[in-house]
């Protein structure tokens, strides 16, 4: 006894002089803190919050002057005309700035919207709705700000259009820097994540090529929805910021999906993740249930906004939820520790599959739609399922966006710095959520308060980060045009983790650092680290960046504005033109004449009309093609010398090489392909103007890049 009572004083020693030897500046930190006035540490708050939300949006307006700036060194936009101007939207770009015009030039704003949805000026004999197909509610938004605010005398209509867009970008910037702000708890992961999105804008961005494109409009509504949600899904927030980022989650989706037709993809993917989230119990199940309900309200309410849209009642994400739903009614209606309750949870993934795969079939079934079966035979070539010789697939196959990414783009993302940042935080951030999982399937509990434990996948909202930037990197692996949504997320993660003290403690517990105070280093490495990496960036890139605001860059597409002035100077009214979408999208905009196709991707029924335009450029006889373009009504076809002596960089994916084989005139031999008609190629043929080309069409006009032909009425067969 007396043995054992002498060791329990000889422990308790020991132990006293252990914390003796404590560090005395954390005592004395700690005695500070417990002393110090709860306005001392109210203020203290308020300033961390103040400056760091005045980081932000200066980050995000900086951004904003930033494209300006760069657009009007790139362009010479003030030093253009109108006409010219307008020759700089491409594509679809061109057809929604288009209709921003016409509401504009309309009567009232009443009658310009009633003008888009009974729309007959734009595509010969088909009458569109436009808002709904091709999703003009930013235009609407943008016309009645104009109009409203007084802008008239102010600003032109294209400046002020041009300045929402990059405003708005502005936004994105900003919601990007306070999402890696809430989850690493410092801005400096702001500014880090700012400065990588600018040095990738090849990646990170489209605003360079095309301003009006819809997810240029939508993103930054889907970011601060991202932003908000990460503050909803924390364990530690109080219930006016919870409250806060529920209203925000419930806005910032709504509009995101008004403004984008394929939003409801991304939300669907958003919504798997949760669902992960959930099933392994790393999030409270409530939270999860209420963002579900978010994204019910959100698609009947724009299912009757957007003029009864089909396409979200059939939509993925519609499927999910309502199934995700009643498989969670179906298990708190059973009585727990039930065999028929066990067996539930074993089999819930495998129940909520079957529940969404087989909602979304009925409800294609018995809701009449307009099936993109085009895209589904995409996905099935893509991924080597099938062959095909269809026009509209082939060519979808060959867009650049469409394809696997380049080992460019890693290259890119590596120089910078950024890919290898990435890679350490994920594989940190993922083994722990991976250990988190594993702690869940043995039985413990949620924690509700999170502790500088080093175990950062014990947040909610660094799970719920982990499996969406897992998603949405397949996805981007797969498809190029996916890289836009996953690379700023990337920059976000990458800047969080290099900036949160606890990633580098949750490395060190692995690590079983003993030689140096593991907190004392992670707070170290927390601050050093995004400064020495943001040193080196501003050192690179910063001449560069710098370099490009001050080069002014001459783009002037002379031939383009010939044939406009010539289209608006000598084409009657009633005039209908054809040629490829691209340039029927430029026409439409700089003339306002009727075309016979559009650079639109969603609707099949003009898919088929611009594989059926596009023949002139095939090996078919001058009989063909004007039985083609007079079944749409065409008065003037005209021909681009670069689509008919293309000289792509593959073989096969050019427009004339996709027609020849949809057209069955190409032969093998020998392993290799050539293309055979008893009929020269229209395009090259025409300009000979020789009979029976002259018969059918007569040339009005031509410059370097482009030749217009009259499509004549009365045909004469007289050579």
């Amino acid at each position: 006894m007396g043995e054992g009572a002498a060791d329990l004083r000889q422990r308790k020693k020991q132990n006293c002089t252990e914390t003796d030897k404590m560090a005395p500046d954390e005592r004395n930190k700690e005695n500070s803190n417990l002393g110090r006035s709860p306005k001392y540490v109210l203020f203290q708050r308020f300033a961390k919050l103040f400056f760091g939300c005045v980081a932000a949006v200066t980050s995000g307006m900086m951004y904003a002057v930033y494209l300006s700036t760069y657009h009007e060194r790139k362009f010479w936009f003030s030093s253009r005309q109108e006409l010219e101007r307008e020759i700089t939207f491409q594509g679809d770009s061109a057809i929604y700035y288009s209709f921003y015009k016409e509401l504009l030039k309309a009567p009232s704003f009443e009658r310009g919207v009633y003008e888009l949805t009974h729309n007959n000026k734009t595509v010969s004999l088909r009458t569109l709705n436009a808002v709904q197909q091709m999703t003009l509610y930013p235009e609407l938004i943008a016309s009645v700000l104009y109009q409203a605010s007084g802008s008239e005398e102010v600003i032109e209509p294209m400046y002020f259009y041009i300045g929402i867009v990059f405003g708005l970008q502005g936004i994105y910037m900003a919601a990007l820097f306070v999402t890696s702000w809430v989850m690493s708890g410092t801005w400096l992961a702001g500014m880090l994540t700012v400065a990588w999105f600018i040095i990738n804008r090849t990646d990170t961005t489209r605003i360079d090529y095309s301003i009006p494109l819809r997810e240029n409009w939508a993103l930054p509504y889907f970011a601060c929805q991202v932003a908000a949600l990460t503050g909803y899904l924390k364990n530690n927030i109080n219930s006016s910021a919870e409250r806060f980022c529920y209203l925000l989650v419930s806005a910032s989706t709504y509009t995101f999906m008004m403004m984008w037709e394929y939003s409801h993809y991304l939300l669907f993917v958003q919504a798997v993740s949760l669902f992960l989230l959930d099933s392994f119990a790393l999030v409270q199940t409530d939270k999860v249930h209420e963002v579900y309900k978010i994204y019910l309200f959100s698609l009947f309410l724009g299912y009757l906004l957007q003029f009864e849209n089909p396409a979200l009642l059939v939509s993925p994400l519609l499927s999910l939820v309502a199934a995700l739903m009643l498989s969670k009614c179906l298990q708190m209606n059973m009585k727990k520790d039930t065999f028929i309750s066990r067996m539930l949870k074993i089999m819930y993934f495998y129940l909520v599959f079957t529940l969404t795969v087989t909602m979304n079939f009925l409800l294609k079934t018995f809701i009449p739609h307009k099936e993109n079966e085009h895209v589904l035979n995409f996905l099935e070539v893509k991924f080597g399922l099938n062959t095909t010789k269809n026009f509209t697939v082939n060519w979808l196959l060959c867009q650049e966006s469409l394809q696997m990414p380049s080992q460019d783009f890693f290259l890119r993302l590596t120089q910078s710095s950024l890919l290898p940042f990435y890679v350490l935080v994920l594989t940190i951030c993922l083994s722990s959520v991976t250990q988190v999982i594993f702690r869940r399937i043995r039985g413990e509990p949620l924690k509700e308060k999170i502790t500088f434990d080093g175990q950062i996948g014990e947040r909610p909202e660094i799970a719920y980060h982990v499996i969406h930037t897992l998603l949405m990197g397949s996805l981007a692996m797969m498809l190029e045009g996916m890289k836009y949504l996953w690379t700023p997320h990337v920059c976000m993660l990458a800047a969080f983790g290099v900036c949160s003290p606890e990633l580098w403690m949750t490395l060190f517990k692995w690590l079983r650092l003993k030689a140096v105070h593991p907190v004392l280093l992670a707070l170290i490495l927390s601050m050093a680290v995004p400064s020495i990496i943001g040193f080196s960036l501003w050192k690179e890139y910063f001449p560069r960046i710098m370099a490009e605001l001050s080069e002014l860059q001459e783009l002037y597409d002379s031939d383009t504005v010939e044939l406009m002035m010539w289209i608006k100077r000598q084409a009657p009214v009633a005039a209908v033109f054809a040629g490829s979408p691209q340039l029927m999208g430029v026409i439409k905009l700089c003339t306002g004449w009727t075309v016979t196709s559009l650079p639109l991707y969603n609707d099949y029924n003009l898919l088929q009309r611009n594989e059926n335009i596009y023949q002139m450029y095939s090996k078919r006889s001058a009989e063909d093609i004007y039985k083609i373009l007079t079944s749409y009504k065409a008065t003037y076809l005209i021909i681009e010398d670069s689509i008919c002596n293309e000289v792509g960089p593959v073989k096969g994916c050019r427009v004339k090489d996709l027609l020849d084989i949809a057209n069955g005139h190409v032969v093998c031999d020998e392993g290799d392909s050539y293309a055979y008609s008893k009929y020269g190629r229209f395009c090259h043929e025409i300009k000979m103007n020789y009979s029976p080309y002259v018969n059918y069409f007569t040339r009005v006009y031509w410059n370097r890049s482009y030749f217009v032909y009259k499509i004549n009425t009365v045909i004469s067969f007289q050579s």
